[in-house]
């Protein structure tokens, strides 16, 4: 049963003792920062004692999964945190009492920078996911110091500032020493023979320590509490005292930066050698240290037991980039715990599982051999061993068709390549959605598939609609829970009660009254951090998703400019006043996606200036998109766009948190989309554009020919060519060329 939320007095006591121990200051003299760690930490009171429960219980005999994701993307915990406990209503009347508003110390909490789009958000869902349905789970990723960056627009121009999320300490987590362990690279294997069998030893290495900082994962009115667990790295070196002494302060320095620089930042920039070198060697960081701590707690409840470690554990690799959790099981069964080769594969491919995010063939991770041999030479042993295996097995199905082979090989012309070794060793092969999972079996792992067809299924991804319908839109929570009672919020399958109310003109003026109240809320917002000002009377038409072509921000925008030649263009042309919204923020080398924002921000500008076009057309692109600005931008959102190209897009999520709060959504078939289409009807969705199906064909056989479109649309031609004739960039013409 669940435990018993604080009451109020309790939780006053508790806020007015820790401002007065650890601030020495009284309610009304404490800053708003002050305020909210004494709220949080009181919080994290009320979960501590159902953490040590669940681990208890985790730690006993129960299955248990390790998510390895190198994106975690939580966004802010105590209100996420309160609406779990059932808490909410309990500590806003505790502060209401002091004197407090609960709402307005919720932004002084520093939204942890620890991932960037649906990769690191659909993580933080199934951990909210897997503690409600009160699975034991364990999330594990890097402890980024900086994140990916903080977002600022500079005339019209992104430019990226360190995201410092930790300068204030985070409440939430806590330091496990205890389970540090040691993560070693480069260095050389050596072999020799120890009681009959053969031994390797990895010798010379540069080794830096793994600490674990973990974060508690609330379960919605219940005792679960699983685990987020974050590894930093550092340095096994002291200051160097000698070079010090000598004056040489950065030389002495120089060892101990250079090891933690692996969890600074994510996704460091891998257009030079040294970059793509960091990432690997962040994703070797974290899969091994979890690894590592995966073993030693199955060691101490079921001994060298390990035929059960598949009875026990599961690592569930996020996309490519925990791939190396494969060969490092391996390495461990092997190396350390002394079993043969031909029973550490049967294990580890009983362990992983595995979900491909993208059909780009950018995203398929693959790392030059030379740079895999140097930095990991241990692992690529295995690697090669993985790969001959793999090989001479596929010969068998495939007898003399070397092409095939090498195409579905772990090691072949000169890379290893990860998606290829995640399918091959792991029992579960998984995509995203229905379309995303027929296109893995159809076309990019079909020959995998032709093989082992039980192994590959489709699971489409989902939301938890605590964040984004209970925690993002309270307004439409009274509302729904007035109309259907409060049961949606433990199963969200009970929405579909709202049915009956459709067509109650009543229900649908308070809805319309809600969407119009979170209008107001964006509204404040932008005022508060660009100085712009938005009028809510306009429809809000919203595309807010990681920056990339395939997503196509740049056709949105090509449409607004279209929109402002017909403006411009007929005195008689009108359109119902349409303030277009963007959210996104573009990866530092990626140019053309940087160049996009650019274009969107420098044709904002060209409407504003116009007094006509200004009247019916607005963009805003909002600065620093995050989970906490999508948290009151989504809900205030009319109209969804989702446009990627057909079959480029895995899923999507945003299009699910959209609709969730009453945006209609404007998309492709493509992804989740479909999915959607299929519940929600024609009248419900405007599909547009072409099937996966006609685009997989144009690719195939080339026959795409964009000049023959820019030659025949004249609007499209003159709005091309406004990119160069200077109406766009007065000052600097071809900007855009």
């Amino acid at each position: 049963m669940p435990t018993t939320a604080f009451d109020v007095e309790s939780i006053k006591q508790s806020i007015v003792g820790k401002l007065q121990r650890y601030n020495g200051v009284t309610v009304q003299e404490a800053t708003p920062q002050q305020l909210y760690k004494a709220v949080a930490s009181t919080v994290r009171d009320q979960i501590m004692q159902k953490w040590m429960v669940s681990r208890r219980l985790r730690d006993a005999k129960r299955k248990r999964l390790y998510y390895l994701s190198v994106e975690f993307l939580t966004g802010r915990s105590l209100n996420c945190n309160l609406i779990n406990l059932c808490s909410q209503e309990n500590y806003a009347k505790a502060l209401s009492e002091l004197g407090i508003d609960l709402q307005t110390i919720l932004p002084e909490e520093p939204e942890p920078a620890l991932g960037n789009g649906g990769l690191g958000r659909l993580a933080a869902c199934f951990l909210d996911s897997l503690s409600s349905l009160n699975i034991p789970a364990m999330g594990c990723t890097i402890r980024y110091e900086y994140g990916l960056f903080r977002q600022k627009l500079v005339e019209g121009q992104q430019v990226e500032l360190p995201d410092n999320w930790l300068q204030n300490g985070n409440v939430w987590e806590v330091a496990r020493t205890e389970d540090t362990c040691t993560v070693e690279f480069n260095g050389h294997v050596e072999e020799g023979e120890e009681n009959g069998r053969q031994v390797f030893k990895l010798v010379d290495t540069y080794q830096i320590d793994a600490v674990p900082y973990d974060m508690p994962v609330v379960g919605y009115n219940n005792d679960c509490v699983n685990t987020l667990r974050t590894w930093s790295a550092r340095s096994r070196a002291n200051l160097d005292l000698t070079h010090f002494g000598e004056g040489e302060y950065l030389k002495a320095m120089e060892e101990m930066q250079m090891a933690e620089v692996i969890s600074k930042v994510l996704y460091p920039e891998d257009k030079h050698y040294e970059g793509k070198m960091l990432r690997l060697k962040q994703h070797y960081f974290f899969t091994s240290a979890t690894l590592q701590y995966a073993i030693k707690n199955f060691k101490k409840h079921f001994g060298n037991n390990f035929d059960l470690l598949p009875d026990k554990c599961v690592f569930h690799i996020n996309d490519t980039h925990p791939g190396l959790a494969i060969p490092e099981l391996i390495r461990l069964l092997i190396d350390q715990e002394g079993l043969s080769w031909e029973m550490a594969q049967r294990i580890t491919y009983r362990c992983m599982a595995y979900t491909n995010h993208t059909v780009m063939a950018e995203a398929l991770e693959r790392w030059p051999v030379d740079m895999m041999k140097q930095t990991l030479p241990r692992i690529y042993m295995i690697l090669e061993e993985l790969n001959r295996r793999l090989c001479a097995d596929l010969f068998k199905s495939y007898p003399d068709q070397w092409e095939r082979i090498g195409h579905m090989a772990i090691i072949a012309y000169g890379q290893v390549h990860m998606a290829n070794l995640c399918v091959a060793m792991s029992f579960c092969v998984n995509g995203v959605s229905q379309l995303h999972g027929k296109i893995l079996q159809d076309s990019l792992f079909h020959d995998y598939w032709l093989l082992n067809k039980g192994k590959f299924s489709a699971i489409t991804n989902g939301i938890t609609h605590r964040r984004w319908l209970v925690e993002a839109n309270p307004a439409l929570t009274s509302l729904l829970k007035e109309a259907i009672g409060p049961g949606f919020v433990a199963d969200a399958s009970k929405l579909s009660d709202l049915l009956p109310y459709a067509d109650d003109p009543a229900f649908r003026d308070k809805f319309a009254a809600v969407k119009q109240h979170n209008k107001e809320r964006l509204q404040k917002l932008v005022k508060d951090r660009q100085n712009i000002d938005i009028d809510t009377s306009f429809v809000f038409d919203t595309q807010a998703k990681r920056l990339h072509e395939y997503k196509r921000q740049m056709l949105n925008a090509l449409h607004i400019q279209v929109l402002y030649n017909r403006i411009v263009d007929d005195p008689n042309f009108t359109m119902p006043p349409r303030l277009f919204l963007f959210g996104a923020k573009a990866a530092p080398g990626y140019m053309r996606a940087k160049q996009t924002i650019r274009y969107i921000n420098a044709l904002a500008d060209l409407i504003d200036k116009h007094p006509r076009a200004r009247q019916m057309i607005k963009i805003v692109y909002i600065e620093n998109y995050d989970v906490s600005t999508a948290e009151i931008l989504i809900p205030a959102s009319e109209i969804s766009q989702q446009l990627s190209t057909a079959g480029k897009e895995a899923s999507g999520t945003g299009n699910m948190k959209f609709m969730m709060n009453g945006a209609v959504t404007l998309g492709t078939m493509d992804g989740a989309n479909v999915e959607i289409y299929e519940q929600v009807g024609i009248d419900n969705i405007y599909i547009f554009g072409m099937r996966a199906d006609t685009v997989e064909g144009m690719y195939r056989e080339r026959t795409y020919n964009p000049m023959s479109i820019f030659e025949t649309n004249h609007e499209i031609r003159k709005a091309m060519s406004q990119w160069l004739d200077g109406t766009l960039f007065p000052h600097e013409p071809m900007a855009m060329q």
